[in-house]
């Protein structure tokens, strides 16, 4: 795959400075700002799926006329997040 790169952009002084103060061991300030834009991409791809199925299911609720209290869901997913890290932690 062709690389292709992003326009400069001017930065104030004290914010170069404060992101090359948080660099790890070999990162680059290069680095840096790819890994940011690729986890805001991912994050932001999720939040579109998040209210595409919201979307959907109340679109469902609506067209079935079934509905399920909040305190009923809460509760169910409690539970499985409780399972989830006695699963994990033990």
């Amino acid at each position: 795959m062709k690389t292709a790169t992003f326009p400069s952009l001017r930065v104030d002084a004290q914010l170069r400075s404060d992101a090359e103060s948080v660099l790890r061991e070999g990162e680059t300030l290069t680095s840096l700002i790819e890994t940011a834009v690729h986890d805001t991409i991912e994050r932001r791809h999720a939040q579109a799926e998040f209210l595409t199925r919201g979307l959907r299911a109340r679109e469902q609720a609506c067209s079935s006329g079934v509905y399920h209290p909040a305190d009923a869901v809460h509760r169910q997913l409690r539970q499985r997040l409780d399972a989830r890290r006695k699963q994990v932690l033990g």
